[in-house]
This record gives C-alpha cells, sequence and structure tokens, in this order.
C-alpha cells in the first residue's frame, strides 16, 4: 500500500471512530509500526490529525462539536430525527457520547420533558442548551480521548440508576461480534449503562456496520433497536431484522 493509500486510510478510519490505534492500523495495513508512527506524524504535521500516544484523534474531537466538523452530518441527523421518536415526557435515558448523540440532543422536541444522564461532556453541554431536559452529569476522571468521564466512581454512580433507554453512539457493530469499541475505558462506561437500562438503542450510520474494534461493549442480542440512515427495509439490514433488532 502506498504511503498516500495509507494516509487516506487513517483519515477515513479517524472520520468514522475518531480515534485509532498505531497498533490497529499496522494490522489492519500490513505495515510496521514504525511506518504508522510515520504516517501520523506527516499527517499531524500538516493539521489533518491529532497525534496522540498510541495512536491519533480527528482534528474536529473538541468539547463541542461545530456542525461544519461532523462527518456524514446529513445521515446522523437522519438518524437523530428517527431517535427522537423513541423518547417520551419522564423517561430517565443514558446516553454516551459521540457525534450522532450530540445531533440527538440537539435535536429533541422542545416540549419534552425528561432525564438524561451521561458521562460525555460535549452531550451534556448539548442537553443543557434544552429549556425542558434534567441533565445528571456522571463525573469522574476525564478520558482526554473520549471527552468523557471514565473510572470506577463513574461506573458506580452509572449502577445508582435504573433506566428506561440507553441511547449510544456506535463504534462498529456487527452481526457477529455486537457492539464493540477501541478504548477499554469507554467500553466500560457503556457496559455499565446497557446493564441498567431497560431497553438500549444503537445509533450508527451503515457504514460502521459490519466493521469491528478490538473491545466488545455487547453482544447483538442486547441491542433492542438499532438506526441508521437507511430504510429499515434495506438489503443491508437484513440480518440485523432476522437477529431480532427492531430496526428503523
Amino acid at each position: 500500500m502506498l504511503k498516500r493509500e495509507r494516509q487516506e486510510f487513517i483519515i477515513h478510519q479517524l472520520r468514522l471512530h475518531n480515534k485509532v490505534l498505531s497498533a490497529d492500523l499496522s494490522q489492519k495495513m500490513s505495515v510496521s509500526e514504525d511506518t504508522i508512527r510515520r504516517d501520523l506524524q506527516e499527517l499531524a504535521d500538516m493539521g489533518k490529525i491529532i497525534k496522540v500516544h498510541g495512536g491519533a484523534l480527528a482534528p474536529s474531537f473538541r468539547p463541542v462539536l461545530q456542525s461544519h466538523d461532523i462527518y456524514s452530518l446529513e445521515k446522523k441527523q437522519v438518524i437523530a430525527q428517527k431517535a427522537v421518536r423513541l423518547l417520551r415526557d419522564g423517561m430517565f435515558v443514558f446516553s454516551g457520547g459521540g457525534s450522532t448523540v450530540v445531533e440527538l440532543a440537539r435535536s429533541l422536541p422542545e416540549g419534552l420533558r425528561a432525564t438524561f444522564i451521561t458521562a460525555s461532556l460535549p452531550v451534556a453541554f448539548e442537553y443543557l442548551r434544552h429549556p425542558g431536559i434534567e441533565v445528571i452529569f456522571i463525573g469522574d476522571r476525564i478520558s482526554r480521548t473520549a471527552q468523557m468521564a471514565v473510572g470506577g466512581d463513574a461506573l458506580n454512580r452509572i449502577r445508582s440508576f435504573n433506566a428506561d433507554l440507553c441511547i449510544l453512539g456506535t463504534n462498529a457493530l456487527d452481526l457477529h461480534h455486537g457492539l464493540t469499541d477501541n478504548d477499554l475505558e469507554v467500553a466500560q462506561v457503556k457496559r455499565a449503562m446497557i446493564e441498567r437500562s431497560a431497553r438500549v438503542v444503537s445509533l450508527s450510520i451503515a457504514e460502521k456496520i459490519g466493521t469491528v474494534q478490538n473491545i466488545q461493549v455487547c453482544p447483538l442480542e442486547r441491542i433492542n433497536t438499532l438506526i441508521t440512515e437507511l430504510p429499515p427495509a434495506d438489503p443491508r439490514l437484513r440480518f440485523f431484522r432476522e437477529a431480532g433488532c427492531n430496526v428503523l
């Protein structure tokens, strides 16, 4: 694979997942980690990525996302509008982080009265703009890469709630591996939210379906509803429907 192709692949993976690990990139492209580190440094020098220990972040990764920063914005807005249909007054809702959940927070009906519980700083900021939403922020040590609270105190606080819904942005989703992530501490927060929720909703652009990361968050059967920008009857979603997911 040529350097230009490697670097285009790295940028595309960052648009999809916000974060990449050097070891994963090395394996996927069958090149040495030294080669990956040189590619990451060159991309960082050009301002196209943010290089961090062990990998890189998307340059748009900041506490408050602006619309022009968001990859596949129109698709994520379609997903957000579908997800809004699941919300009812009086609900307690866990929500993870990510740009699709940010779009959901921006799309909430003005008249909605509900409680949203999140460990994500960007998502909490968006919920605070809504006049009728009670916001509970799960505090602990803040992950610099994920911009969310992680750690034992956050997990214990999450486990003190019983939520009606858990709405999660998706890093990767596969029929056989379920929901997966590339950050162990973030995966632990998501697992805790799932454990304390009656129903689990996965928000995912279609491009992430069929992809797999190293850390499992939950098996597919734990996901009650899958929301993509595609029509529910799209052939790409057939296997998820057959597996028992409610596809919107």
